[in-house]
């Protein structure tokens, strides 16, 4: 059994007559009908009644034209996608620490993606992406910059913020008494800063500036130590292990969620990167966001 047979079962189908479809697929008449009857014979079953004057669908003939049909629309979407991939660019995308863990998988088909591996912070990249050197950018981003930067955005993951402090308990602690560690390095931490600086306005928590990049790593254990409050962990440390004197603990009144949004650039015309975003952020719905409870910086595009 052929594709190429398939589709001469369906014209004959459509025409009920064999020499308008040979008309119509450019190919002889018995030619044709050979090829039909070659058809039948794999499938063990006829597919039309014929004489000299007439053609008929059998019963089993018009039971397996609907699915025949959806094989061959799957045929020529696979095809398509073949020709896509094979004549486009890959899609150049960054992030910043995080990235689905399925993400090949999700764009498997679509489109060829390229991880790019310069990791720099949030607003790096989604600046990247408005200047071009980047098509896509994992990271966290507020509507103002979407705006600045002509950038449009997606959904793709949410990060649940604990507390770091010492000792045993792990039970929930209040966001306001918690410290926040803010530093004076604005070019890497800028997204974070301003997001711990929000965060403790609203809620209270305590600011602790520092300039030696301890948001993350030894030297934020090391704060950890010296703070007499749980200190809130960053997305970055989300995954890191805990020294064995060091606890996490949830933080309540209010929970506090950082996002992340898959960016583009919002005139981006390109079939491949905008089929490979659409298949990235697929299904993800809105993570919880919109619980009560739950905390987000006022400009955060997914903020209810």
């Amino acid at each position: 059994m052929e594709l190429r047979q398939l589709r001469y079962f369906v014209t004959v189908a459509e025409e009920l007559h064999f020499g308008r479809a040979a008309a119509r697929l450019l190919i002889a008449g018995p030619s044709l009908s050979q090829q039909i009857k070659a058809l039948e014979r794999s499938l063990a079953v006829p597919l039309f009644d014929r004489d000299r004057r007439t053609v008929a669908l059998t019963a089993a003939g018009a039971a397996l034209l609907p699915e025949v049909r959806a094989l061959l629309d799957r045929a020529d979407e696979l095809r398509k996608q073949a020709q896509q991939l094979s004549g486009s660019s890959p899609v150049r995308i960054g992030y910043v620490n995080w990235l689905p863990p399925d993400l090949s998988l999700r764009t498997a088909g679509v489109a060829p993606l390229y991880v790019d591996a310069w990791v720099v912070p949030s607003h790096a990249q989604a600046a990247r992406v408005a200047d071009g050197s980047l098509d896509l950018a994992v990271c966290w981003v507020r509507s103002a910059d979407l705006a600045r930067l002509g950038l449009a955005a997606d959904l793709l993951g949410a990060d649940r913020l604990y507390a770091v402090s010492v000792g045993t308990d792990t039970s929930p602690v209040r966001a306001r008494d918690t410290a926040v560690l803010v530093d004076d390095d604005v070019t890497s931490w800028r997204s974070w800063n301003e997001y711990a600086e929000e965060f403790a306005g609203f809620s209270g928590a305590r600011v602790v500036r520092i300039d030696n990049g301890a948001i993350t790593g030894p030297a934020f254990f090391d704060h950890v130590r010296r703070c007499v409050t749980p200190v809130l962990n960053s997305p970055k440390g989300q995954t890191t292990p805990l020294p064995p004197d060091l606890v996490a603990r949830p933080v309540v009144e209010p929970e506090v969620l950082w996002t992340w949004s898959l960016v583009r650039r919002a005139d981006e015309v390109r079939p491949s990167v905008l089929a490979a975003a659409e298949a990235i952020v697929r299904e993800v719905g809105d993570l919880g966001l919109h619980r009560p409870g739950v905390w987000l910086p006022a400009d955060d595009p997914w903020r209810a």
